[in-house]
């Protein structure tokens, strides 16, 4: 990966982020160190092609389950994941009666689950991550006994050892050629998806099989099924044509705002965190506003992952069932064959809507958990140029994501409303989990 001065300068936050300014952190709270990681994967998915949203989903999915049970695992509140995650057995468990550093053990599962789930980067990245891993190894194991370091360096490498074990066996632990198949048979008829892009690697859709994946919270990626969405029409009296002519003058006629909410949710492979990356981002800047405890952030972050995650398998699995054609594609073919979307269309099927499937299943989570009523200003994007924008819940940031894609030109509304509700229904299976004692 070319070092370009862009490049330098946005590792160069990422270093910002993590603390790293060649002497002493500032004291931060609990929660902070690992807050710190989290900054550190977010800018590592920017620069590595090979993470596209449902990939950064599973990567974000297994840290949040490793850095949960290295809390977990010295926590007299919080439960472990085990039989409660589809393939999740046993997991190593600390010596009773040794002594242990809870903050080298999260160190240890860190060091490794980050290399493990992110480390498919560039230089650039590799000597971030071994500087991030310096740094904070030095912050852990300040004024701790050698013996009980070794000993917990051992126990957070057998706990790593065993997630990563059990990631491998998910379905979507090797990507070929980047998520896209080498053949597929596209299916025949005026409604199905065709490609939308004259790339060569395009001409087939991205992950088709990844709505098989096993999934972590809901039994299957069939759980939260849709409706079908309206029946294929060109009649002008038709539901199908009536939600294509909706795209078709919006888009003409967007506002500055529309455009602004549209490309602000965008969140492009390689040119952000990802969809959810975004949402990762506003969770931590929400535990960070409140000093969340250590307990408190890896419950939170854990949670939202598997939410996401799964997300992303029911949406693809959806996607493929009904695997109809993008706005695009049927109105050059039956309204304004010149039309041109806001947004470049994504290479893979339309219904449901992505965004919206996993931004209603985000949403629900951090609404259960950080409150109903928080408002809060999301500056995901400050350092891309875009202003920041506010809302007065997680909700309401969930139906702006959602409908971003109708002003970018690439969703009908049926696949936006309809993702939101699959992803509320997904966000469930998440939150049914069993994380404190007390509860």
């Amino acid at each position: 990966m070319k070092l370009t001065r862009r490049r330098a300068l946005q590792f160069g936050a990422a270093m910002a982020l993590i603390g790293y300014h060649g002497g002493r952190a500032q004291a931060r709270d609990a929660g902070d160190g690992l807050r710190r990681w989290y900054h550190l994967v977010l800018r590592l998915v920017r620069h590595t092609p090979t993470y596209s949203p449902p990939v950064a989903s599973r990567a974000f999915a297994y840290l949040g389950v490793a850095a949960y049970q290295a809390v977990a695992s010295g926590s007299a509140s919080l439960i472990s994941l085990e039989g409660q995650l589809n393939g999740l057995t046993a997991l190593p468990r600390r010596t009773p009666g040794e002594s242990y550093s809870d903050a080298v053990i999260q160190h240890s599962v860190m060091a490794t689950a980050v290399r493990a789930f992110f480390g498919n980067t560039g230089p650039t990245g590799q000597r971030v991550m071994t500087a991030t891993e310096k740094k904070l190894r030095t912050d852990a194991q300040a004024g701790v006994a050698e013996d009980v370091i070794a000993r917990s360096i051992a126990y957070g490498d057998a706990l790593t050892a065993a997630i990563i074990a059990w990631s491998e066996t998910d379905g979507g632990a090797v990507i070929a050629n980047m998520g896209f198949p080498l053949d597929y048979k596209l299916t025949a008829g005026k409604a199905r998806w065709v490609p939308t892009s004259a790339i060569r690697q395009q001409q087939f859709p991205l992950l088709p099989d990844w709505g098989r994946n096993r999934t972590f919270a809901m039994p299957d990626g069939a759980t939260c099924p849709l409706p079908p969405p309206p029946d294929y029409s060109e009649d002008p009296d038709s539901d199908f044509y009536r939600e294509a002519r909706e795209v078709y003058d919006t888009t003409r006629s967007l506002t500055v705002d529309q455009e602004a909410i549209a490309r602000f949710w965008s969140d492009d492979p390689m040119l952000s965190p990802t969809p959810p990356g975004h949402w990762i981002q506003i969770a931590l800047e929400r535990l960070a506003a409140e000093s969340a405890s250590l307990d408190r952030t890896a419950e939170v972050l854990m949670v939202l992952g598997i939410a996401m995650a799964d997300a992303f398998i029911g949406c693809w699995n959806a996607k493929y069932q009904y695997d109809l054609l993008r706005p695009v594609t049927y109105i050059r073919r039956v309204i304004d064959p010149a039309w041109e979307p806001l947004l470049i269309t994504p290479p893979f099927p339309e219904y449901p809507s992505g965004h919206s499937t996993q931004s209603g299943a985000a949403a629900a989570v951090l609404t259960k958990l950080l409150g109903a009523r928080v408002s809060f200003t999301d500056t995901t994007h400050v350092r891309d140029g875009l202003e920041p924008r506010h809302f007065a819940s997680f909700e309401a940031a969930a139906q702006e994501a959602g409908i971003s894609r109708l002003y970018g030109g690439i969703h009908f509304r049926a696949a936006i409303e309809r993702g939101l509700d699959q992803g509320r229904c997904i966000g469930q299976h998440a939150l049914a989990l069993r994380t404190r004692s007390s509860t």
